[in-house]
């Protein structure tokens, strides 16, 4: 049998990889969001990663014969979006990024270009968030309730209405929550009422079919020791986004992208992720950061099935 020349064949040209990148806006004694500065630098980019593909090879031939190596390179091409720090925001700007196709909010930088979104949606959702100095933080977890933190707005949470038999938090736990949240710098926390009790807020009418808590679908441990292989010993995954706006936006992301493909099955499933970085320069600069969610968007392309 005369030799098989792989190269014959060429691969099959993959098809683009949309990201939408989120930072929020400024608030308390940020003029520009931390978040913000790094994510800015990654609009309107195109990455070029090499996927590995498992050459066809005829049936009697093993693969471990063909001592050929068969890789395809995707355009990963990112969109980034800034988010105003106030739940109002987030309620009226995230569904719509999930929509097909996709609704972005206008420009908040005149100087960045409005892209038009990928008809058929994005397939990575990544949002960043600030939070205390310390290492980069990748988030498990959206949480549906517990925000009693007022907005950059100074507004709260929508109020939930629910029943008696579900209001069964203790009064000293909730207490004990307004106390540890009053503790956080930067934040204003909502007082108790009467009967110690403090309304429920977080996410009512429209999600009332989605659990308390949605996790994300990304396998967080294994990007972030993918991450600690490319040299960012600052990072480790986190159970707990704040219940502020980086949790809110979190979870309503989380719940959007679950809604829009159970109404509508014959497209892929998106990936949802979000990170927590620290202060420019506590410890790690702008440009650190933006290079974690870099890699971190090139790892999860060579991670798509689709």
């Amino acid at each position: 049998m005369s030799d098989i020349d792989l190269n014959d064949n060429p691969p099959p040209e993959l098809r683009p990889y949309h990201v939408l990148v989120t930072g929020f806006g400024p608030f308390s004694r940020y003029s520009v969001n931390p978040s913000w500065l790094a994510v800015k630098p990654l609009h309107d980019t195109v990455l070029k990663v090499d996927i590995p593909l498992e050459p066809v090879l005829p049936v009697d031939q093993p693969l471990a014969d063909s001592g050929a190596s068969l890789s395809a390179r995707r355009e990963v091409r990112i969109t980034a979006i800034q988010v105003p720090v106030t739940y109002e925001a987030v309620l009226s700007i995230v569904p719509g990024l999930h929509a097909r196709p996709p609704v972005l909010p206008p420009s908040s930088d005149p100087f960045l270009p409005t892209l038009s979104p990928p008809p058929e949606g994005y397939d990575l959702f990544f949002h960043v968030g600030v939070i205390g100095r310390g290492s980069l933080r990748m988030e498990r977890v959206g949480h549906k309730f517990g925000y009693n933190m007022k907005d950059a707005a100074g507004s709260l949470a929508p109020i939930v209405r629910i029943s008696r038999d579900e209001g069964n938090q203790p009064p000293d736990a909730k207490r004990m929550e307004v106390l540890r949240l009053r503790d956080a710098r930067d934040y204003n926390v909502e007082s108790l009422v009467e009967g110690n009790e403090m309304p429920k807020r977080g996410f009512g009418r429209g999600y009332e079919s989605f659990a308390e808590e949605i996790y994300t679908d990304v396998d967080v441990e294994k990007l972030v020791h993918h991450l600690k292989t490319c040299g960012f010993d600052q990072i480790y995954t986190s159970m707990d986004a704040g219940h502020y706006l980086c949790d809110f936006l979190y979870y309503c992301s989380l719940a959007e992208n679950k809604r829009s493909m159970k109404n509508d099955k014959s497209i892929p499933a998106s990936q949802v992720i979000f990170l927590h970085c620290p202060p420019v320069d506590l410890p790690l600069s702008t440009e650190e950061v933006t290079e974690a969610i870099r890699k971190s968007i090139m790892w999860l392309c060579r991670t798509l099935t689709h």
